[in-house]
């Protein structure tokens, strides 16, 4: 029989290991993994993650001694049983009256620390003036930690899972994001998945387990260790704690294949987790390889034409006079380029974009900045490589800096950001309100105005109604106006109103969503074409992101690419672009088209320019790349730098200009010319941040 002093510890740690074994073959042999794997490589990644299991679960386990530890019946005499309630409602009183650091972080977090209080008061004081029922008690709270314990690795394992489903990766930041966000996020999984089987039968398997361990464990409750029992189990819980602290990062450092599903098997979701909450920023200049200050400044010089004196700033002119037209610019919820006709779909999802396509300026060689929204309309507003970390949108430091909206509202433009959610999610309200823009979310929708919604806001059709009535009333003020409608329909999960299009509303299929955000984009157009400010306005569209990042690599390009347009009714010549761009640089290639003058702090540019050199930027939080010349540049944390050079696979049914598909071929030689210059890139842009020099004038 295992020792009474340690069983729960044991019990728990073996449920675990056998949980998190078994999850691992699930993903490994899951779809979206798309890898072969070596001998070597599944051997560390079962046996290496086995061994981070054991040391994850150490530490996780420190919360089951603390409650341990503190199981007494001492500590309910006279007087220190009072002294400590006592302390526990003062606790409690401050938690629900004053104003502490946890209503800063937002979300439920305030309220579920408040809850757990409170319940720890609660029992605390039924134990202290109920001694007869101390016993009985006791053993309940007893199992319903245990309960929690497994409920809770069980719960970790399914979300694992579906995020794995969704990102194919362990938790990253993103994951950090949604524990944030979760208003947003619960409302989300309880629309796109079936919750009363899957909560049901969590709780039957964890309710099960419980009985398993506590039938093997509550002989620990029967004879409470001695106060020198709980202090030799306390010395070897600190000194396995302390182990575990120097072996987790020591094996998260052997998460090293050049095979990424590899380290991500390997890994340890929780301790995945954990990194993401803590490196949600990264200083660039500790962590990512630099140049000297003039070295990064005199190759971006060759890059950027006009910038001098060590200032980024320069001066646009055109030759020709400014065309003050108004501006709608629609971003697109997770549109990826494969979803068009163009790019070699047969689904039909996308008809009306496919037909706008042929009337527009296209760009067709076009990569999304990253994998986020916010990094999407960081990208169409600042206009500047994304940073290491998390985007400007959600840093404090939001604020006032150079923008599209600035360059507009200095040539008298109304400038407005559209969303039919509530743009608090993701921090979108105080960057874009800090920015100049006027809101106009769900919140300023009427009732009588909303058709259908869910969890992330009003359906398309209903903001693009919306969008039609604040256009048609700016157009009557005289002054031009510029729209930057956000859409929320092609999101998990995907819901819209039935009737519209041939797949039902309720079947939650992204291809649902993507035909959806088309047909809505068709009625917002046939709207707009009966009003008097049509003709005298330009759209452009393109994706905020594509719809999945995951991939056989680091930044697989073909999860970047999107689609991207300008359309005017007049005076834009329907071509295609097929120079290499960055979503950075749709909007300057915008202003180009408006003849506008203005002072630039961009590091975006005008592609349709002579002086133009082809190159894009994707990003993660962590990898920052750059594809020029038929080669990827990444740059990682730890001063890490890696290369792959690109090759078509070659769909024979595509023209070149829309082929999505590259192998990327790790190249054993750097190209140091373009290793410095996508470091000039990203340092730069880091460095003006930083020192708030990005700030409008």
């Amino acid at each position: 029989m295992l020792n009474k002093k340690y069983s729960p510890f044991l019990y728990l740690a073996f449920f675990y290991l056998t949980i998190n074994v078994f999850l691992r073959f699930i993903l490994f042999f899951h779809p979206i993994t798309e890898a072969h794997f070596s001998f070597p490589e599944v051997f560390k990644i079962f046996l290496l993650g086995g061994f981070s299991d054991i040391f994850v679960f150490i530490l996780a386990s420190s919360f089951l001694w603390l409650y341990l530890l503190f199981i007494s019946n001492s500590k309910y005499n006279s007087p220190y049983g009072y002294i400590i309630l006592a302390a526990l409602i003062a606790l409690l009183l401050y938690l629900k009256l004053g104003n502490t650091i946890l209503n800063e972080y937002g979300g439920s977090l305030p309220e579920v620390v408040i809850t757990f209080v409170s319940i720890k008061t609660f029992f605390f004081g039924l134990l202290l003036f109920a001694p007869k029922y101390r016993k009985q008690i006791r053993f309940w709270l007893f199992c319903f930690v245990i309960f929690l314990y497994s409920l809770l690795i069980i719960q970790n394992s399914i979300s694992e899972y579906f995020f794995w489903n969704e990102f194919g990766v362990r938790y990253n930041f993103i994951a950090v994001d949604y524990l944030i966000y979760t208003n947003e996020v619960i409302g989300n999984i309880m629309e796109s998945y079936p919750v009363i089987p899957i909560f049901s039968g969590l709780f039957l398997v964890s309710g099960f387990i419980t009985y398993l361990i506590v039938k093997n464990t509550k002989m620990y409750l029967e004879e409470l260790p001695t106060l020198k029992e709980k202090g030799q189990m306390t010395i070897l819980i600190v000194a396995f704690s302390a182990l575990s602290l120097v072996m987790i990062p020591f094996l998260a450092n052997k998460e090293n294949s050049s095979n990424i599903f590899a380290n991500e098997l390997q890994a340890n979701g929780i301790q995945k987790f954990y990194l993401a909450f803590m490196n949600n920023e990264l200083d660039y200049f500790k962590f990512y390889k630099t140049l000297p200050g003039s070295e990064a400044y005199a190759i971006l010089q060759k890059q950027i034409p006009g910038i001098k004196n060590g200032i980024l700033s320069r001066k646009i002119e055109s030759d020709s006079a400014e065309v003050h037209k108004n501006v709608v610019l629609i971003t697109i919820e997770s549109y990826s380029a494969d979803f068009m006709n163009h790019y070699g779909n047969k689904e039909q999802l996308t008809p009306f974009l496919d037909s706008l396509a042929n009337k527009s300026l296209l760009f067709d060689n076009l990569y999304a900045v990253g994998n986020r929204t916010v990094r999407g309309l960081e990208a169409v507003t600042l206009c500047l490589p994304p940073t290491a970390g998390e985007s400007v949108i959600k840093r404090k430091d939001n604020k006032n800096k150079f923008s599209t909206a600035s360059v507009f509202k200095k040539k008298g433009y109304q400038v407005k950001f559209l969303y039919g959610g509530d743009a608090y999610f993701d921090n979108m309200e105080d960057f874009f309100s800090g920015s100049g823009y006027d809101i106009v979310d769900k919140k300023s929708f009427t009732p009588k105005e909303i058709t259908f919604s869910n969890v992330w806001g009003v359906c398309d059709e209903d903001m693009a109604k919306k969008a039609i009535q604040v256009m048609s009333a700016e157009a009557k003020t005289g002054k031009p106006f510029f729209n930057h409608w956000m859409t929320v329909s092609n999101h998990r999960p995907f819901t819209y109103p039935d009737g519209r299009i041939d797949i039902p509303g309720n079947t939650k299929s992204r291809e649902g969503g993507v035909k959806y955000t088309d047909f809505a984009l068709r009625q917002f157009f046939k709207m707009a074409q009966k009003q008097s400010w049509y003709k005298n306005t330009v759209f452009v569209i393109l994706a905020d992101h594509c719809a999945s990042s995951a991939g056989k690599t680091e930044l697989p390009l073909d999860k970047y690419r999107i689609p991207a347009l300008i359309f005017s009714p007049t005076n834009l010549k329907a071509q295609n672009c097929n120079k290499l761009m960055s979503q950075i640089d749709l909007m300057p290639t915008l202003f180009g088209l408006l003849n506008f003058d203005y002072t630039s702090k961009f590091f975006g540019q005008d592609v349709l320019k002579s002086s133009y050199k082809q190159r894009a930027f994707i990003a993660t939080y962590q990898n920052l790349g750059l594809i020029k010349d038929n080669i990827l540049t990444i740059l990682s944390p730890k001063q890490q730098a890696k290369q792959f050079h690109l090759e078509v696979i070659n769909n024979p049914k595509l023209t070149a200009d829309f082929q999505l598909y590259y192998d990327e071929n790790r190249m054993t030689k750097i190209r140091e010319d373009l290793l410095k210059e996508t470091i000039s890139y990203y340092q730069k842009a880091s460095d003006v941040l930083k020192e708030k020099r990005y700030q409008k004038e």
